[in-house]
């Protein structure tokens, strides 16, 4: 074993000290930092910049409908000629003009809207003035059908469903919503991590045995310590990496953010900024304390615990293969073959998760697939806020490390045969092979 803690500490060491391992530490989290705050200042832009729509209202249907905004003026246009006012309006280089046309009921009217611009206008914008005008045209033809309009605002009704399980147990909507997330971004933080970090170690294999350096290596080392080394050593640096990234983005983040004068939250899309006015008219402060309550009742330490072990064993799980990979080609091309079979239970992973878990969580093919070695680690990590037993979790645990250790097994065999294989394209059935010897 002194041998495997010889090999982690030179791959971790070979990994930190080489140039580009160095300039892509530092240059990933300064490109990723500069897009986000030029999105965000490009997005402060759009969102400051003001706007003003003339409406010319040849029906007098919407008289007083549109209310200016902080960003928005309406200009009620009157006794003139439609092609006088377009040309009115883009002389003045105004945002658009809004033209409804006369009809002889609600219906034509509605029928004859066109919205005039310079250049194509704003989805949003667009998706807002019909919502106006729909809602003002059905309160139009109640208004014509006798109905009055008071009484039956006054009979709307919001109903908000509390939930409870049967052990006394209180969840809410915004509760689910916050599990979802937690999940989500541990299943996913696994999922890229198994990506990047395992493809840098099928590189590495690759390039020490084109370089013959893995010859003199293995005159010495187990191929077994020798690809757990590899595996362990890259994971270090990885993780050295990662904290790095968190580190330098944070006090860029903050640096960008206070020295530009750059609001981050301008980057929320128009669905984001529906749901913050309707969280505001439904009492912010009573949600805010909804969120609290919510967030207190996760089982933090029961998720820390197994993100760490779902997080170690998958990663380690896929690590090898892609190591067995490595060692079974002579180049990247030749990987293109190998690479779907690893993908695709990931792939179908993060499908489970998103389609499956949200919905029933508990469901069959949910927990099937949170015992299943190589969707466990992302499926169990979105279904545990969900409140899993740890009866459940233990099982899942123990059948990844089981799989684990069996795949290591077959990778070392792989491992210890194909690293000294040379010109030869290998096969499916020419592993198979090497698994005999």
């Amino acid at each position: 074993m002194n041998h495997l803690s010889l090999v982690i500490k030179r791959e971790y060491l070979t990994k930190i000290k080489n140039k580009s391992f160095i300039i892509m530490t530092i240059l990933s989290p300064m490109i990723m930092i500069a897009l986000i705050a030029l999105v965000a200042y490009l997005t402060q832009l759009n969102n400051n910049k003001h706007r003003t729509i003339s409406i010319l209202d040849e029906s007098g249907l919407v008289t007083n409908v549109f209310e200016n905004t902080e960003n928005t003026t309406y200009v009620y246009l009157s006794n003139i000629a439609l092609e006088t006012a377009k040309q009115t309006v883009e002389s003045k280089e105004e945002y658009g003009l809004l033209h409804i046309a006369n009809g002889k009921d609600i219906d034509a009217v509605s029928n004859q809207i066109t919205f005039y611009s310079k250049d194509a206008p704003s989805i949003t914008l667009i998706k807002s003035l019909e919502s106006r005008l729909e809602r003002e045209f059905k309160d139009e033809k109640l208004k014509e059908q006798g109905v009055d309009i008071t009484k039956i605002k006054a009979t709307e009704a919001d109903v908000d469903i509390s939930q409870e399980s049967f052990l006394g147990e209180r969840t809410s909507k915004i509760g689910n919503v916050m599990k979802l997330i937690f999940g989500g971004a541990a299943g996913y933080l696994l999922f890229m991590f198994i990506i990047i970090y395992g493809n840098m170690i099928m590189r590495s294999v690759i390039e020490e045995k084109t370089s013959r350096i893995i010859e003199i290596i293995i005159s010495s080392v187990k191929p077994v310590q020798l690809m757990l080394g590899k595996i362990i050593g890259t994971s270090l640096a990885g993780i050295t990496q990662f904290l790095i990234w968190m580190v330098i983005g944070g006090i860029l983040l903050t640096v960008i953010t206070v020295v530009f004068n750059i609001d981050m939250m301008q980057m929320q899309t128009p669905q984001q900024e529906l749901m913050q006015q309707t969280m505001e008219n439904l009492e912010m402060n009573d949600k805010i304390q909804v969120i609290f309550n919510e967030f207190r009742s996760l089982p933090i330490i029961n998720l820390i615990i197994a993100f760490v072990l779902f997080f170690i064993g998958g990663y380690l799980l896929y690590s090898s293969l892609y190591a067995a990979i490595g060692a079974a080609v002579d180049n990247e091309t030749d990987t293109q073959q190998f690479m779907m079979p690893i993908l695709m239970p990931l792939i179908l992973a993060v499908y489970v998760g998103v389609f499956t878990v949200i919905e029933d969580p508990h469901g069959t093919v949910s927990t099937v697939f949170s015992f299943i070695p190589l969707t466990s680690p992302v499926v169990m990590l979105m279904r545990i806020p969900f409140g899993v037993p740890l009866w459940q979790q233990g099982i899942s645990i123990a059948l990844l490390i089981g799989t684990f250790m069996l795949t290591v097994w077959f990778a070392a065999k792989i491992y210890r045969v194909g690293i000294l294989m040379y010109g030869k394209k290998p096969s499916y059935k020419e592993i198979i092979k090497w698994l005999k010897y």
